[in-house]
C-alpha cells in the first residue's frame, strides 16, 4: 500500500471509497431498477425503460473502474505528485457529481436530509464528505504522508 497518504486520507480513499465503489457496482449490476429508480428521495420505483436499463449498468461498470483505477494508483505508486494530480481530478468530479445531483433535485428535496433515502445520502453526503476530504489533503490539513516526511529533508 502507499505510503504517501496520512491516515485519515489513506482510510477515506484506500479502504472506505474503494469498497463504496466496488459495493454500487455490484448492487447496480445486480439490481439496476431498483438503483435508477431510487436517484432521487421521492420517486416510485418504475420499470426501465431498455435506454435507462443500458444506462444505469453502465454507470455501474464506471464506479467499478473508478474502484479499481483508485485501487491501482493509491496502492502503487510512490509519487506524491501522482496522488496530488489522482485526488485533484477526484476532487473536480466530485463537484460535477454534486452538480448533476443538484440540478436534477428540486432545491427543497436537495436540503431535506430527512427525506434522503440512502442513494441520496450517497450521492450528497458521501461524495460532500469524500470531496471535504480530498481538499483537506491537497491543503495539507492532515499533515504529511510518512513518505513524504523522509523525502523532503
Amino acid at each position: 500500500m502507499t505510503t504517501i497518504l496520512p491516515p485519515i486520507p489513506r482510510f477515506a480513499f484506500t479502504i472506505f471509497e474503494p469498497l463504496l465503489v466496488i459495493a454500487a457496482y455490484v448492487s447496480i449490476t445486480l439490481d439496476p431498477s431498483t438503483f435508477a429508480s431510487t436517484q432521487l428521495p421521492h420517486v416510485i420505483s418504475t420499470p426501465l425503460t431498455p435506454t435507462s436499463h443500458i444506462l444505469a449498468l453502465q454507470l455501474g461498470n464506471v464506479y467499478g473502474l473508478f474502484g479499481l483505477i483508485g485501487i491501482a494508483v493509491l496502492y502503487t505508486t510512490t509519487e506524491p505528485k501522482v496522488v496530488r494530480n489522482f485526488l485533484i481530478a477526484c476532487a473536480i468530479a466530485d463537484v460535477g457529481h454534486l452538480a448533476v445531483t443538484y440540478h436534477v433535485m428540486e432545491f427543497a428535496d436537495f436540503i431535506n436530509l430527512r427525506g434522503w433515502n440512502t442513494i441520496t445520502w450517497a450521492n450528497i453526503g458521501v461524495t460532500t464528505g469524500l470531496f471535504l476530504t480530498r481538499i483537506g489533503y491537497l491543503l495539507g490539513m492532515f499533515g504529511k504522508g510518512r513518505r513524504e516526511l523522509h523525502t523532503s529533508s
